[in-house]
């Protein structure tokens, strides 16, 4: 599938999950920690301090998302565990990483900031634009089987992709849209989940609140 980077704007952040914050430091080296310890605190007040999202959103957030499967695929895992707290940790800084309820039912919107060193927010995202590429789709457990499509991001940060994923889950109906986005130095991923299919106007919407938080 081709798709198109655009030229956008975004920041990354290291390992928060629920209200905690852990620091990250792989390959960030050189940074002192005062900085460091600035830097994911200000990725826990993006995703903590009354986060503006759209209507519909519980602005209470809950735990890192964890994918509901197992993807065995390397390049889908790379993608769904971004979104998770769990971001490529080469010059990695900080990340956070948080979930918010939304009021359709199955409705949930997953949402991980990684901040990086140097120009690595840019490689990474490359690199995880070709991941998306590799994943066509995944096989999981009996009854678990989703199929990409791509779908349409508009303009997000500084780059962005992001693909649609339709299937079952354990024999029923699900769907996630997933949107990666690049900021300056930070990586925003966005897992938006709903049973049998997730509104892609919502998703933008949701894409377009979480990275105007983070600018």
């Amino acid at each position: 599938m081709t798709r198109v980077l655009r030229i956008i704007g975004l920041a990354v952040a290291c390992g928060l999950a629920g209200a905690s914050l852990t620091g990250c430091g792989s390959g960030a080296a050189g940074l002192a920690d005062t900085e460091t310890s600035q830097e994911m605190t200000r990725l826990r007040q993006i995703l903590y301090k009354a986060p503006a999202l759209p209507d519909g959103f519980s602005v209470r957030p809950r735990a890192a998302w964890r994918p509901p499967f197992k993807a065995a695929d390397r390049d889908c895992r790379a993608v769904f565990d971004t979104a998770g707290g769990r971001a490529p940790t080469r010059a990695l800084v900080a990340q956070a990483a948080a979930t918010f309820q939304g009021d359709v039912l199955g409705e949930v919107a997953a949402v991980g900031l990684a901040s990086y060193s140097g120009e690595e927010a840019e490689w990474h995202l490359k690199d995880l634009g070709k991941s998306l590429d590799g994943c066509p789709g995944l096989e999981a457990a009996k009854g678990t089987e989703f199929r990409e499509s791509e779908l349409p991001v508009g303009e997000l940060g500084d780059e962005a992709v992001g693909a649609q994923f339709r299937g079952r889950l354990n024999g029923y109906p699900y769907a996630l849209n997933l949107v990666l986005v690049r900021q300056g130095d930070t990586i925003i991923s966005l897992v938006h989940t709903g049973l049998a299919k997730v509104d892609a106007k919502r998703t933008q919407s949701l894409a377009r609140a979480v990275v105007g938080m983070a600018d």
